[in-house]
């Protein structure tokens, strides 16, 4: 039979056990830094990217520009961090999913890692944050025990 400490290593119960929560912040680390990279890029060519970026929503390229680089570089740090993990995850997956279904017209050939994120970032946000984030520091994991 399986040693107990490789059991919950390999099958961890709880999504705030150490292992499980290590897991979730590598992932954090890993697509959120990954997502900022396209946000940034974004944010250095505004000025040409601007006046053709798909308008899927009708308030014009900018504005849409505007809105993938709140969703892909500021809410990804917040990703990162775990502050306000679910509610700065809503703008990355609809970033994500009107990228993968208006933008690549729901192909994967040409966007299968807008796919990729989305399916990843609805995973996570199923998941939550971990106890390693600003989130679970701010509420019970910041209090100290007696």
């Amino acid at each position: 039979m399986m040693n107990m400490k490789y059991n919950t290593l390999l099958f961890p119960r709880k999504a705030n056990q150490t292992n499980f929560s290590l897991f979730l912040l590598s992932m954090r680390l890993l697509f959120g830094s990954l997502l900022m990279t396209h946000g940034y890029a974004k944010l250095m060519g505004f000025a040409v990217m601007s006046a053709s970026f798909p308008d899927p929503f009708g308030i014009g390229s900018r504005y849409s520009l505007m809105l993938a680089i709140f969703g892909e570089l500021f809410c990804s740090v917040a990703f990162v961090f775990g502050f306000l993990y679910r509610l700065s995850m809503i703008p990355m997956i609809v970033t994500m999913a009107v990228a993968f279904f208006f933008a690549h017209g729901g192909s994967m050939t040409g966007g299968e890692l807008a796919f990729v994120y989305l399916v990843v970032f609805i995973l996570m946000y199923m998941a939550g944050p971990g106890k390693y984030s600003v989130d679970h520091w701010m509420t019970k994991g910041g209090k100290r025990r007696r």
